[in-house]
């Protein structure tokens, strides 16, 4: 029997209300010990209770009390939330009275470790609990929830059940051995695993979209010194973030903001004009813009109405040594302003002015069209990056396994290869996994989650 646990499950900050929970077989009991409800009847599941709690003779709090009975509560097991006034004494207390009459405070994400080893949930839908928590934006936000109703533990157990009749059939032949019978079709199992392999490669290949729509896309602001690279991150996000000089190389380091545009969250990455320097300190800053080229999805490459001219020879300058397959890279003019309209003829260029927040919009725009591809045509994107290892491993023992059965090797290469496929899909959503992999997890919970 577990211990019965307790935690505040909203911050840890004065507000109108705060929520403790209580789980495990003493919760119903530990709780009525301290409550004293206004309308004297038992406990029935899913029904607030209006009332008191007492601290020996002295009235803490008054407040509702919610019971949940096991198995048809979060944790699997009894719960019951307590919702109080949010004063910081009154959470505290609280608590301090629950640990009293025999609760122990609860671990970081130790509710939902709790939900999945009850089985209320797989693993992947356990993580995403944490990532409904940590989104930050409205495309991270339905990752996230579309892997907690299953979206990502669905699509995992719909290719190891298409693998798994195969899987037992080989190892049947491996029983009869030495009767030399064949009960998996050779060829119907080749192509299934070319089917397989092809499915695991598109999801494991969706992972960089995925990581970057929960992460925020990167965005890289970058150009010769003195194109109003600061001044377009710091219209961008309505604040002066970044230092802005007419003194070329100014910025010497990168300097990272987060935007939202339109439900996507992008991280916009300013960066040291990029030019031939001596000194040493520009240099770094340099070599840190060119790292930020690397690591970006989105690169803005920007050129001014004074050197227009000279766009495709700054271009060439800007990205020496840097590759841009991949990549989206929108030129950008600035301080169109002091251009006529006439001039403005670049028609793959888009002309702007930071300064005044001309066609800032249109920049905005093609920032969203460029998120918003990242989700079409994929009913399923991964964002998880130990469900991403585990299918790189799947992916690389089913190349082994359709080598083997090409090179017409022995039955028990073949299945072994075929078993670790089926582990580490296995290992996604939780049907294999051990305490050390489950406490790295849930070690990254806030405590009453």
């Amino acid at each position: 029997m577990q211990e019965t646990i307790c935690a505040l499950s909203t911050p840890s900050a004065m507000g109108a209300i705060a929520v403790i929970r209580v789980s495990g077989s003493k919760a119903l009991a530990v709780v009525q010990s301290v409550f004293r409800a206004f309308h004297v009847c038992p406990f029935h599941p899913r029904v607030a209770y209006y009332g008191e709690i007492t601290d020996g003779e002295t009235v803490l709090d008054e407040v509702l009390c919610t019971y949940f009975q096991s198995p048809h509560s979060f944790t699997g097991e009894d719960m019951v939330e307590i919702s109080c006034h949010g004063s910081l004494y009154v959470q505290k207390r609280l608590l301090e009275l629950l640990i009293e009459r025999g609760c122990r405070s609860a671990m970081p994400g130790e509710f939902t470790r709790r939900a999945f080893l009850n089985g209320r949930m797989d693993l992947s839908q356990a993580e995403a609990v944490a990532d409904v928590i940590a989104s930050q934006c409205r495309s991270a936000n339905k990752l996230a929830v579309n892997a907690l109703k299953g979206g990502v533990s669905s699509k995992i157990k719909q290719l190891r059940d298409q693998l798994l009749h195969f899987a037992a059939m080989l190892e049947l032949e491996l029983d009869f051995s030495e009767e030399d019978v064949e009960f998996a079709n050779r060829q119907q199992l080749l192509q299934l695993l070319f089917e397989i392999s092809s499915q695991i490669h598109t999801l494991s290949d969706s992972f960089s979209q995925g990581n970057a729509i929960r992460e925020g896309i990167p965005v890289a602001i970058v150009g010769k010194p003195n194109v109003g690279k600061s001044t377009l991150l710091n219209t961008l996000l309505q604040d002066d973030r970044a230092i802005v000089s007419d003194t070329p190389g100014t910025t010497r380091d990168t300097v990272e903001e987060k935007l939202a545009i339109g439900g996507y969250l992008f991280r916009i990455i300013d960066t040291a004009g990029i030019r031939q320097s001596a000194d040493d300190i520009e240099v770094f800053g340099i070599q840190r813009a060119k790292k930020a080229i690397q690591n970006a999805d989105i690169v803005l490459f920007l050129t001014d109405a004074a050197s227009v001219q000279e766009q495709e020879q700054d271009y060439s300058s800007v990205f020496e040594g840097s590759s841009l397959e991949g990549k989206h890279v929108i030129k950008i003019v600035n301080k169109s302003d002091l251009l006529p309209s006439a001039a403005q003829t670049d028609a793959q260029a888009l002309y702007i002015s930071a300064k005044h927040a001309v066609n800032i919009a249109l920049l905005q725009q093609q920032l969203l069209t460029i998120a918003q591809s990242y989700e079409k045509n994929q009913d399923v994107v991964l964002s998880n990056v130990r469900h991403y290892q585990a299918l790189l491993k799947a992916e690389q023992h089913l190349r082994q396994a359709v080598e083997a059965m090409q090179s017409g090797v022995f039955t028990d290469c073949i299945a072994i290869d075929i078993r670790q496929v089926l582990y580490h899909l296995d290992e996604v959503i939780g049907e294999v996994t051990n305490n050390d992999i489950l406490k790295e997890i849930f070690s990254r919970f806030c405590i009453g989650k």
